[in-house]
């Protein structure tokens, strides 16, 4: 069983945003195989899917994004599932707008949710599905940044790549990171 997780924030007052990126690919997928969220065991929403065979846990952590751990391991935990079927998925300030990057391992980044599911994880070697939200904001703060909404060129940009994102997810279901990077890992717009 493979268990992908994209990052975000619960409330409604961050839907669209930069940082919740995670959450609406996650909602695409869901879209695709015409599924539902529901609570789990746990701080999370998910559903389960099978594609092409293999079973699929799609799930939102409901923690704010840097306490995104306890999500991901409680679901691991519940459905056993092992790190090596793990695909996280969430915003990157360091790639640009239009752009993915999947990685097999790595640090966080400066991305607090990821930061916060290797501190629970222990180790660092889980797949990511690193998604670009730009940098080329106006002098301020980070957070003010990743918090904002796209503004309407971005989010047709933003809109766009949420797609290829969903492929690259299923990619690494259905064949594995190194096939999804290989395939995936260029500019998409």
């Amino acid at each position: 069983m493979k268990l992908i997780v994209g990052l975000g924030n619960p409330e409604k007052r961050h839907e669209n945003t930069r940082h919740n990126i995670g959450f609406e690919i996650i909602d695409e997928m869901v879209r695709i195989f015409q599924a539902g969220l529901i609570s789990g065991k746990g701080n999370f929403h998910y559903t389960k899917i099978s594609h092409r065979g293999e079973p699929v846990i799609l799930l939102k952590p409901m923690t704010y994004m840097n306490l995104s751990g306890h999500a991901v391991v409680a679901a691991m935990n519940f459905y056993k599932i092992s790190i090596e079927n793990i695909l996280v998925v969430c915003d990157d300030l360091n790639i640009p707008l239009g752009s993915i990057r999947l990685r097999a391992k790595g640090s966080a980044g400066g991305q607090n949710g990821l930061k916060h599911i290797i501190q629970c994880l222990g180790r660092e070697n889980f797949a990511r599905l690193r998604v670009g939200i730009g940098r080329d904001q106006p002098t301020g703060s980070f957070s003010s940044f990743v918090l904002g909404k796209f503004s309407d060129e971005e989010r047709k940009i933003a809109d766009s790549v949420i797609p290829e994102c969903a492929d690259a997810a299923l990619d690494f279901v259905q064949h594995g990171i190194e096939h999804a990077m290989n395939r995936f890992n260029r500019k998409t717009i």
